[in-house]
This record gives C-alpha cells, sequence and structure tokens, in this order.
C-alpha cells in the first residue's frame, strides 16, 4: 500500500549556539559553489522531452566540506521562442511533496503561463529524488487496531531509523529556499515568478523574505503564514464541516434526503468509537484484499480529507447517511480515493513540522483546536506522538515573525477549505504592501486547480497589475451540487 492511516491523521529540541548561527546565515548562494548536471528526460504523463538535472549542494550550509545532497529538479521550458527569462517556480506543498512528481498537474493547471515562460520543478531536500526522507508506511497491522492502540511513536521511530546517517535538524524551510536559490543561479534565471500553495505559501513567504531581490513575484494560493502553527487543523476542519452543514441544509434536495446530517454524524461517531467495524476492502494500487477496522478516528479522518476538494466534499452527505445505515460501500470508495493520493514523504513532513510549528503549539491553541466535536483533537494529537521521538532543533524566533515584502503578490484564498482558512490570507496580507486578497466562495484548498484563479495567476505574472484582475468568476462560481444516491442523482 502506498499510504496507510498515518498521513490522514496528520492531513497535515535541542539548542545549540552554532545551530543558531547557522540558521542565521543568508539564503543566497553563487553558482560556481555547486556542482550542476543536466539532461534531458521524460516525465510521467508529460509526452514532451524536457530538461531533467541535479545541483550538489551542502547538507549543512554551515559547513559546506561535509556531507552533501543532490538537489533533483526539471525544466518544462517556454512554447514559445521568445520567451521570458524569469520561470515559474513551483514550490510544493505538505510540508512533504514533491515538486516534480507534480509535474503533470502543474503543467495541465498552468499551460497559459508555459506559453511564454519555463515552468521549475525542483524536488525539496527530502522529498522526490532529492535525498527523500521516505518513510515506509505499509503497517498492514495497523489498519485493524482500535484508534488508542496505535503507537504513532513507533511508526515515527521505524521511519527514523532509515536515516542514521542524516542529519535531519537541517531538513527545514530556509535551508530549502537556500536550495531553491542554488539552483536558480546555476540555471542562470536571474528572477523567478513563485507559486506556492498550502505549505507552499509558507515556503514562498520565506522565500519573498530571505531572497526578495530573486523575486519577480509572487502567486501564494492557502495561505499557511510563518506566525501561524501548522499541524492541528481540528477548529478549521470542523469550521469547513460546519459550512458544508449549513450548504446542504439550504439545499432542498440535500436536507430533504439527508435530514438532522449534524446529528446523524455525531451519533456515527459515537457509534464507532464504541463498537468499530471490522471491513475488508480492496488496495487501490494493488487490487488485493486489506482488512481494515472503521473506527471513528479513520472515519473522521476520511471525512476531513475529503473537505479538500469540492468533487469530494459533494460526496460526504451521501457518504455520512449510507455508513450510519450500515452500507460501507460509498465510504470504502472515498478510502480507496484518499489512499491512491500522492504520499507524503513522512520523514519531511516531521523534520519540518516538529521543529517549526509544534513547539509554538501553546496549551491553549490545543485546547482550542480540540474543542469541536468533528474530529477533535486528532491531527495535533498524532504530530505531537510522533514528534515527540524525533529529533528537532529550536528554530530563531525571527523566522516566525510577520514578513514584510514589495514583491507583488496575489493571495488566494478558498472559503470552505478546511486546513488554511481565509482569515490567514488575511493575516499574510497585512504586511505585504502590494498584495491582493482574493476569496472563492465556493473554492476549498488550493483553489488555482478547481477554480478560475490559475487563469487570473497567469494575467498576474504576465501583467503584474493586481488592480487589472477581474474575480467575478470566482465569485460567480456555482457550488457543486451534492450527491444524493449511488446512480449520482443531484449531479
Amino acid at each position: 500500500m502506498k499510504t496507510v492511516m498515518v498521513p490522514w491523521l496528520l492531513l497535515a529540541g535541542l539548542f545549540s549556539p552554532s545551530l543558531l548561527a547557522q540558521e542565521q546565515a543568508p539564503a543566497t548562494a553563487t553558482q560556481s559553489s555547486y556542482e550542476l548536471q543536466r539532461e534531458q528526460c521524460y516525465l510521467e504523463n508529460i509526452s514532451e522531452r524536457v530538461q531533467c538535472g541535479t545541483l550538489t549542494v551542502p547538507e549543512n550550509y554551515a559547513e559546506p566540506n561535509g556531507r552533501t545532497l543532490a538537489i533533483n529538479f526539471a525544466v518544462l521550458p517556454a512554447i514559445s521562442e521568445n520567451k521570458k527569462a524569469d520561470p515559474l517556480l513551483i514550490l510544493a506543498g505538505g510540508p512533504g511533496q514533491a515538486a516534480t512528481e507534480l509535474a503533470a498537474m502543474i503543467n495541465r493547471i498552468f499551460q497559459s503561463v508555459r506559453q511564454q515562460r519555463d515552468i521549475l520543478l525542483i524536488d525539496q531536500r527530502g522529498t522526490g529524488q532529492s535525498a527523500p526522507l521516505a518513510c515506509d508506511l505499509n503497517h498492514v497491522e495497523e489498519l485493524v487496531k482500535a484508534d488508542d492502540a496505535i503507537d504513532l511513536a513507533k511508526v515515527a521511530s521505524d521511519c527514523l531509523a532509515a536515516f542514521q546517517d542524516r542529519d535531519l535538524t537541517q531538513y527545514h524551510t530556509v535551508n530549502a529556499i537556500r536550495d531553491f536559490e542554488a539552483v536558480r543561479a546555476a540555471l542562470g534565471y536571474e528572477q523567478v515568478n513563485l507559486y506556492g500553495g498550502s505549505y507552499g505559501s509558507r515556503a514562498g513567504l520565506v522565500y519573498l523574505r530571505e531572497a526578495p531581490q530573486s523575486v519577480r513575484a509572487a502567486v501564494l494560493d492557502a495561505l499557511a503564514p510563518v506566525q501561524v502553527v501548522v499541524g492541528p487543523f481540528g477548529r478549521h476542519g470542523a469550521s469547513s464541516f460546519e459550512k458544508l452543514l449549513d450548504n446542504c441544509a439550504a439545499s432542498t434536495a440535500c436536507s430533504e434526503t439527508f435530514p438532522q446530517l449534524d446529528s446523524t454524524y455525531k451519533q456515527l461517531m459515537t457509534t464507532l468509537e464504541n463498537d468499530p467495524v471490522p471491513l475488508t476492502v480492496r488496495d487501490p494500487l494493488t487490487n488485493e484484499p486489506v482488512d481494515i477496522l472503521i473506527t471513528a478516528g479513520r472515519f473522521s479522518s476520511v471525512m476531513r480529507v475529503g473537505l479538500y476538494h469540492p468533487t469530494t466534499r459533494q460526496m460526504l452527505p451521501y457518504v455520512i447517511q449510507q455508513t450510519a445505515n450500515g452500507d460501507y460501500t460509498p465510504l470504502t470508495g472515498l478510502l480507496g480515493t484518499t489512499m491512491a493520493q500522492s504520499e507524503l514523504y513522512m520523514g519531511l513532513t516531521l523534520s519540518v513540522l516538529c521543529s517549526e510549528d509544534l513547539p509554538r503549539a501553546s496549551d491553549e491553541l490545543l485546547a482550542e483546536d480540540g474543542n469541536n466535536t468533528f474530529i477533535g483533537s486528532r491531527t495535533a494529537d498524532a504530530f505531537i506522538e510522533m514528534c515527540s521521538v524525533w529529533p528537532t532543533a529550536e528554530r530563531p524566533s525571527d523566522w516566525f515573525e510577520p514578513i514584510t515584502s514589495s514583491v507583488p503578490t496575489l493571495l488566494l484564498s478558498g472559503e470552505l477549505d478546511p486546513v488554511t482558512p481565509p482569515a490567514w490570507g488575511e493575516l499574510a496580507g497585512a504586511t505585504l504592501s502590494q498584495s491582493r486578497h482574493l476569496i472563492a466562495p465556493n473554492g476549498a484548498h488550493t483553489i488555482v486547480g478547481h477554480t478560475c484563479a490559475n487563469r487570473l495567476a497567469a494575467q498576474f505574472i504576465k501583467e503584474l497589475d493586481l488592480a487589472a484582475l477581474d474575480d467575478s468568476c470566482l465569485l460567480e462560481q456555482r457550488a457543486q451540487p451534492f450527491i444524493l444516491n449511488s446512480n449520482g442523482k443531484g449531479l
């Protein structure tokens, strides 16, 4: 199996003076410092040959003669011969996604940008082919355990054992930007345009702080500014779920088909807490049968992930009702869709969040985050347990101060987003003097993939005129209708 329950639960130090000094070093790099290799290659689901390569950089920038990493990249060349000199650099989400593994999706979403500009994909250190921190999450035996019987600390420890030769405290956001800057310089680009979604938006903000001279423009989607704590997602998931309940209640077809949906969900969660349901499902990749225990934790995690995108969100009332009625077929279908999603490189996820975010999660924040009847504190609890065994380092406090910048920046949010609420976009924009924040009322997480925001982003990158952007296409986009039965009634 490619992924099991651990990513669904998430999805989301020891200080030394020498480390602090190293963290505060500038993020710039010179082209002559590193070894560059390039070749023509093919990427999955892209028909033409593109350019691939690696750039060798230090694992620890304070020890340039120490262990090195090969940072993997790919360039999707501009279609036009009279291309612009500044590419679109993609900052992947997660943390833990590999940019080159998203190439086909990026090529589709930003097809118009590619007419005039190269698209640059760089695997963040710890992902893809950049010294990946890939954990074996094939803990099939965990799938039949009750929620409170799963030992996530052991899962993290087993993952950690594979990387004893690495200094995992060097796999952080600032070093990622140092790597990206080194690749930019090595490829001869004077400036780049940024697109960052979800955690990639945070990487984009850090890029604006660390190397503003290298950025012509930025598009940041599903904002996670540095001053907020990423990982505890209970309250944001619950808020998105409340919006779903309100949307269903406002729809005659949905409310009549699924009356009292809120109480149905709560009762179902209570039932699964007391009496989990054993099932056998088919692995979406191998088609082999897999035994699984449907617990309250697993069920609510699948519901939370289902809120990420309108096409899965529209299924949730039907899945809830059928599961409550003892029909698990819709749930297992949604479960398979979730299991087949691109996996995160969990070692990188933990290396970033365990040092950069979880130490800033106060007791008050955690209590507020867990105070909901949708998923409770499950996401935060999972991260806290896994981070308890993961190597951490104290990060400088100024890493988490609001980032100021005058670089033209387009901010994008979805009103229905279950992880990065529009309020975070407002927070980020408060200190970006040349920014505009657009919100899609019926958008969810990273709206360039399911709204007209990709067209607005392309126009902005071309013209750098924030005021000229007509966001009426976002405001007028209709909500996806709820699915009412197994035949797709309601579509």
